[in-house]
């Protein structure tokens, strides 16, 4: 539990785990007044609770899964709980699911860094829009189009789109007020209406839905062309995003007009985060003229 002095108790260290040193610091809460209003009426977070909330939750990771190689720190245990709305049954779920599915497709998941999906964000399959939308979402813009099935395979893409959630999942605002998906079908033709297959998008569906630490509020579809309509016995690109279409709200698409961001430098403080950052030296990603990561 958190004691008086904000400090955390972490349970018995068991031999060869733990965090590595120096460990992590103490969580401060970086939202505003207004997000912790809005948590507290939306998610049932409550500051007073917080801490005792992310203990509960730790409490039963070391009980319940001992040999789960997974981080502790409240930071990261506070996104699982925000996207359950703080049950903590489901959250814990939800983090299990988040680690069984990395380990049942390592082809997505391994080495998963900037500088391995460098060709995806040259393209621009995958943009981050500059600004949030009026609700404090960032607009996450996906163009199929942009891709050319003999230019690389589409699990690229995939591995693209999670890199992505991962750096887009890192700030507290974000934990609480979600975002949006638009995916832009200008340019998709047959080639990429075929791609990917159903076992494919049904498997990136359910990390989304049931493995991910994330608030997908919206997902809009634009410029989506006839093609599909005449797409017999598939299920096309655009199904694993039409299945994620019960989210909670609907997005005004006023708000997200074309915004190529060429140019823009990636600085240092928009490097990913988290196992992956760091572990293998510098990242020649680094100084990489990106569209993803404006809104950092």
């Amino acid at each position: 539990m958190a004691d008086q002095n904000g400090h955390i108790d972490f349970g018995p260290q068991r031999e060869g785990e733990g965090f590595p040193c120096p460990p992590p610091p103490i969580y401060t809460c970086t939202l505003t007044p207004e997000l912790v209003a809005k948590a507290r009426e939306e998610l049932q977070e409550k500051p007073e609770w917080r801490l005792r909330d992310v203990q509960a939750l730790r409490d039963m990771i070391l009980k319940d899964h001992p040999n789960m190689r997974t981080r502790l720190d409240d930071a990261f245990l506070l996104r699982f709980l925000r996207a359950r709305k703080f049950d903590y049954d489901r959250a814990l779920q939800l983090l299990l699911n988040y680690h069984a599915s990395r380990r049942a497709w390592p082809e997505v998941f391994q080495d998963l860094k900037p500088s391995t999906v460098k060709h995806v964000l040259d393209l621009g399959f995958l943009t981050v829009l500059p600004r949030p939308d009026p609700n404090g979402r960032y607009i996450l813009c996906v163009r199929p189009g942009k891709w050319k099935p003999n230019d690389y395979p589409f699990l690229d893409n995939i591995r693209a789109i999670y890199l992505t959630l991962e750096k887009l999942i890192q700030p507290e605002e974000t934990q609480v007020n979600g975002i949006v998906i638009l995916v832009d079908y200008a340019g998709v033709g047959l080639s990429q209406a075929s791609n990917p297959g159903p076992l494919l998008a049904k498997k990136v569906v359910g990390i989304l839905q049931d493995g991910f630490p994330i608030r997908i509020k919206a997902v809009n579809i634009i410029n989506e062309p006839r093609i599909f309509k005449g797409v017999s016995g598939r299920l096309d690109m655009s199904a694993w995003s039409r299945a994620l279409l019960e989210a909670e709200e609907e997005f005004v698409v006023e708000f997200c007009q074309p915004d190529p961001l060429e140019g823009v430098v990636l600085p240092d403080c928009m490097m990913f985060e988290g196992d992956q950052a760091g572990a293998h030296g510098e990242d020649p990603f680094r100084h990489l003229r990106s569209q993803l990561y404006y809104c950092y």
